[in-house]
């Protein structure tokens, strides 16, 4: 039976006992809809096992009746635009729903890799230099900002996940040719400072860090193919003998970036390790991947937390924060 805040007062500990009508939502329009119906079909398997009632449903922003039917907490699964930039949160703020994860502004925030670095930047944490450039600025203008970011740079999509369309350029011409082909797909390129080092992602899960994981890649650095086809390469590492100070450092930015966005329940924090030591912060998912090769996942089975348990825990997030305590 589906449980609301206005029948009454509910206590958490009550809570705990309680099965929820999940909608689980996955698929959707972006470049990353395969990987997100893996973690959907996974979130949804997960939730059933826990004991909770699912309905899947693929959503886009021309269907949203899934939405209209009676559900206690929405479990968004979607990767990419549209479910992780804040307009399926809106739709769900707009219908009085609950849901996991983040607000809407927070994945605003999250999905736009030139306002998080910015916030990010205030926040004191570091993060590597890099510019935008849009389709309507003059070339001439573009190549005189660019001498500020000679080679090697990346070049990227400014909202985007899974690493797809990303350009690791050693040359200006391969630097020139990479922005040319993103401004024909999304209109506005990012070129970031290349910053050379050591690979390493936290995952938030409630407001605790999940245990670090170093991520070593075959090719030169973590792309699409790495990350979801090409897991016999990739080597996921917890042993990564960094010293306790350096390690919590990487946490504790983790956490701070999570919290200057204004994130909740889940998040994951790229990074890189610079050669002095310094972690730069790269990027946050408010969605991460729920796959068989993702890495939130892995982390909380470090922490002892097995994949149907953690997705439980954010369904009770949802749910708590959403009950009337008096």
């Amino acid at each position: 039976m589906a449980v609301s805040a206005r029948e009454g007062v509910i206590m958490i500990a009550d809570m705990q006992e309680d099965t929820f009508d999940v909608l689980v939502l996955m698929g959707g329009p972006s470049q990353e809809r395969e990987i997100s119906l893996l973690s959907g079909a996974a979130v949804a398997d997960a939730l059933e096992e826990a004991g909770h009632r699912v309905r899947r449903a693929d959503i886009t922003p021309t269907d949203t009746a899934a939405l209209d039917g009676d559900m206690d907490v929405v479990f968004i699964a979607l990767h990419g635009d549209f479910g992780e930039s804040g307009a399926v949160q809106q739709l769900c703020e707009d219908r009085g729903l609950k849901y996991i994860g983040s607000p809407p502004r927070a994945s605003q925030l999250g999905m736009d890799k030139a306002a998080s670095k910015q916030i990010f930047k205030r926040a004191n944490l570091a993060t590597p230099d890099w510019m935008i450039v849009e389709d309507f600025h003059d070339p001439a203008d573009v190549e005189k900002w660019l001498k500020e970011f000679r080679p090697p740079v990346v070049v990227k999509p400014v909202a985007g996940g899974s690493s797809l369309d990303i350009t690791i350029c050693r040359d200006e011409k391969s630097r020139r040719r990479a922005i040319v082909d993103l401004l024909d797909i999304y209109d506005r390129a990012m070129v970031e400072c290349f910053v050379p080092g050591r690979e390493f992602t936290v995952s938030i899960l409630g407001e605790k860090p999940l245990p670090l994981i170093e991520i070593i890649p075959a090719v030169e650095f973590y792309d699409y193919e790495a990350k979801y086809a090409d897991e016999a390469e990739t080597v996921f590492s917890f042993e990564h003998g960094l010293d306790e100070a350096t390690a919590a450092r990487i946490t504790g930015d983790a956490l701070k970036a999570h919290r200057c966005l204004g994130c909740r329940d889940i998040s994951r924090v790229d990074f890189i390790l610079d050669a002095d030591g310094v972690p730069q912060v790269l990027e946050l998912n408010t969605i991460p991947g729920f796959t068989s090769h993702s890495l939130m996942p892995m982390a909380a089975k470090r922490a002892g937390i097995e994949f149907p348990e953690m997705c439980d825990r954010i369904v009770r997030m949802a749910m708590a924060r959403n009950m009337c305590l008096l």
